[in-house]
């Protein structure tokens, strides 16, 4: 990916003028003043390792797989944040990792572990980078200095075992590597987040992933059934048979560990046969309440669509701003949903006609196809708009939750509320979006999009937006992440998330694994 901002620069897609317009009337967003600096201009913190420390690491992995060079430390520089990526467009000194490591096998890595405790170096397991919560920062947290250690050597398909419907990944798989490897056997594994395109099968296990056909396939975690983990004490193998009763599931330490319990190698995950047949179809609801009742309805009664989303009427009308027809469909305003269904042509023709009646008779409006193509085709290119909004002087990024069905609307109120509020103290006005991104039968998830114009401290700006947002979804009974993860961003909220007994069963865990601390220390663990 680019340096500094998302995924491919050929798909970066300026502003029309249109937008520009429409910003700078409803916002005051203006033009920003100063360019960014180019990749060159960068002016890096000198790498801490010794000639000693490099060479040590070159005598484990290949000196071709070590690198302390900045072009190399500066795309590990942090994830692809809003503040990540503001931080990459100052003229100050930044941090990065003192060096990169790339091992080809499970004892280079455990070489290297015990080398780094040996020597207090901190060690960050990186795979795509697109961590958008701090996840991949180079924190050193007291150590002498800190490597990336990079997993795209472990990009293989390990098995497939076509008579239980299991397949082992290479940790380092980006998500097209992995679909391509199974179509190839005429298999999926149909895990689709917006960072699809980058990010990989290890960091889809550490940080608990959810995918965009969710209602489908489910989470991450629930196609894992095995992963093998390296630790400074040792490796561990997990997940003997399909379910167990042999104590706790000690799988569920190692999923959304974020790196810091150990360095996941290989996920074995449920896989299914590439789906024949896909079916779409748009919907249009007269109100989000509406539109939420109707998935609700639709995942209660469960009638298996593959995907089911919802935005609300700020979200639709900004889309509706961009264009007066979504995907050929014409909207005149209200909430817009899309459903897709998978499978067999049986299959998918009975689930689309089950879900199409309940969402018939609460009150929908079909649109047809289109539209849901339409969102299907350009569902991982969001994050080129943040760009270009950061770019022409907008603050832009997002944020999530989930809560129970009886909570939604007031957990939705009141994030929004609390995003305009601060935003508004810090001199700008606030356009807020949410849609439902992944649905349950007990509850959903809410995903936010705010853009503000940007004012003199941009991080701070967002620092106190973020802090009441934060406060909000504690305080209304939401989770602080449904699936970004926590990072060093979500880390003041841990607490009171998980409890203080909870806070020492992860540090007690964390001593027995990793006793000298060195794995991506500041994440996940208060």
């Amino acid at each position: 990916m680019k340096w500094d901002a998302w995924g491919d620069p050929d798909l970066a897609k300026p502003l029309s003028e249109d937008i520009r317009a429409l910003l700078e009337q409803a916002l005051g967003v203006t033009p920003a003043d100063h360019p960014a600096p180019t990749a060159q201009e960068v002016v890096l913190r000198p790498s801490a390792l010794s000639r000693e420390d490099l060479d040590a690491l070159a005598g484990i992995v290949g000196a071709a797989h070590v690198s302390s060079h900045d072009a190399d430390r500066l795309p590990r520089a942090g994830g692809k944040s809003t503040p990540d990526l503001l931080r990459r467009r100052s003229r100050e000194v930044q941090d990065a990792p003192d060096a990169v490591v790339l091992p080809g096998g499970e004892d280079e890595i455990t070489a290297v572990l015990a080398l780094c405790a040996e020597r207090r170096i901190a060690v960050v397991p990186f795979g795509g980078g697109t961590s958008v919560v701090g996840g991949v920062d180079p924190v050193r947290g007291g150590f002498t200095a800190v490597i990336s250690l990079d997993l795209r050597r472990f990009d293989r398909l390990e098995s497939l075992d076509e008579v239980s419907g299991e397949a082992v990944l290479g940790a380092g798989l980006t998500g097209p590597q992995a679909e391509a490897l199974l179509a190839a056997r005429g298999y999926e594994l149909g895990h689709y987040p917006q960072s699809f395109r980058y990010a990989t099968v290890g960091g889809f296990a550490a940080t608990r992933s959810s995918g965009q056909n969710s209602a489908g396939h489910g989470r991450f975690d629930d196609m894992v059934r095995g992963l093998r983990v390296l630790t400074p004490s040792g490796a561990i193998d997990l997940g003997r048979a399909p379910a167990s009763a042999a104590g706790p599931d000690l799988r569920q330490l190692f999923l959304g560990s974020e790196g810091t319990l150990g360095v996941i190698t290989a996920v074995r995950l449920r896989v299914h046969p590439t789906p024949a047949v896909k079916i779409h179809e748009a919907w249009s609801f007269p109100d989000f309440a509406t539109g939420a009742a109707a998935l609700r309805e639709v995942e209660q009664q469960g009638t298996g669509p593959t995907v089911i989303r919802i935005s609300d009427e700020t979200e639709t009308a900004i889309n509706l701003a961009m264009t007066d027809r979504i995907g050929g469909a014409q909207v005149t305003g209200g909430c817009l949903a899309v459903t897709v269904f998978e499978g067999t042509p049986e299959q998918a023709a009975a689930r689309h006609l089950r879900t199409r009646e309940v969402l018939l008779a609460a009150g929908g409006t079909s649109l047809g196809e289109e539209a849901a193509k339409a969102w299907e085709h350009g569902r991982f290119n969001a994050p080129y708009l943040r760009d270009s909004l950061l770019t022409a002087g907008a603050l832009c990024e997002t944020l999530e939750t989930a809560t129970s069905w009886a909570g939604l609307a007031a957990l939705k109120a009141a994030v929004t509320s609390a995003l305009e509020d601060a935003l508004r103290e810090s001199g700008s006005s606030a356009l807020v979006m949410c849609h439902i991104s992944h649905v349950y039968p007990t509850g959903a998830s809410l995903y936010f999009t705010v853009v503000a114009a940007q004012q003199d401290d941009p991080l701070e700006q967002w620092g106190r937006a973020k802090r009441a947002a934060g406060d909000a979804i504690l305080a209304h009974g939401g989770t602080i992440t449904h699936h970004h993860a926590v990072g060093t961003d979500h880390l003041p909220w841990m607490t009171r998330e998980i409890g203080d007994l909870g806070v020492r069963i992860l540090r007690a865990v964390k001593d027995a694994v990793d006793p000298a601390g060195i794995l991506n220390p500041g994440k996940l663990i208060p």
